[in-house]
């Protein structure tokens, strides 16, 4: 479509997703907007048509594989073809013990972390198989939790451990169709959700700190710069952090 970029950003109308979105419109792409609520949704579409590219909002549940199979024969129809898949939609669970953690509370961490993360890269890799021209790029959210986990956090540590295995898999056969694929581990941006970090978080010696955070829009950034790399460079695992947060050393 005459040189144009289309890219689908999951759990968009908020947080890192919202920033992503932003980033890549400034950058000159086009949007599909998936999430669960629509009205936060159009709230995005509005300021990335202020910004002159087109976006279109897509309400979705990733954890249905109906839902999403759907989005991806919306996306085919409206768009013709995907060139990106940020596959950063996520939840986490109550910080508690394993042992008092309901099993409830662990899948539905599954379903949207892990499962979520897999049905939309595989729509995304089949369309982007058959496209033609062929080809596109997959980012996958990870977390700095896909190396170290904090206290009380086995089913938000245990899927991202796994991002990481399906964004290598994923970049391994991906390579014969020209699509690549990376992943971005984020500490402590200062979205809605992590706001409530601010008052303090579980360290591992069992103190509650502060920790400092990172403005959404620099994570947006980094996203675009890794989305605008031509399809022969890869970034396979980038680590945007806040510089003094305590997650290299020990204690």
């Amino acid at each position: 479509m005459n040189g144009e970029r289309f890219a689908l950003v999951t759990g968009a109308g908020s947080g890192i997703g919202r920033a992503a979105a932003l980033a890549l419109a400034r950058t000159g792409w086009n949007l599909a907007l998936a999430g669960r609520r629509r009205e936060p949704l159009e709230d995005v579409e509005r300021e990335i048509s202020a910004l002159g590219r087109r976006a279109t909002p897509m309400p979705c549940d990733v954890g249905d594989p109906g839902e999403v199979k759907a989005l991806f024969a919306l996306i085919e129809r409206e768009f013709g073809r995907l060139d990106l898949l940020f596959n950063n939609a996520g939840t986490g669970a109550p910080g508690v013990p394993i042992d008092e953690l309901p099993y409830a509370k662990w899948k539905a961490v599954v379903d949207v972390n892990l499962n979520g993360a897999f049905i939309c890269a595989q729509g995304a890799f089949g369309l982007m198989k058959r496209q033609r021209p062929q080809g596109g790029r997959i980012i996958n959210n990870g977390s700095i939790s896909a190396h170290t986990p904090r206290p009380f956090s086995a089913p938000y540590t245990a899927t991202k451990h796994a991002i990481t295995g399906l964004t290598k898999s994923i970049a391994l056969d991906g390579r014969a169709h020209d699509i690549a694929c990376g992943q971005i581990d984020i500490g402590n941006a200062l979205t809605e959700m992590a706001r409530k970090q601010t008052q303090g978080v579980p360290q591992a010696d069992g103190r509650i700190a502060v920790e400092p955070m990172i403005d959404p829009d620099e994570v947006g950034a980094a996203v675009a710069h890794m989305a605008n790399l031509p399809l022969s460079t890869n970034i396979l695992s980038m680590t945007i952090m806040a510089t003094k947060m305590p997650f290299v050393g020990r204690g």
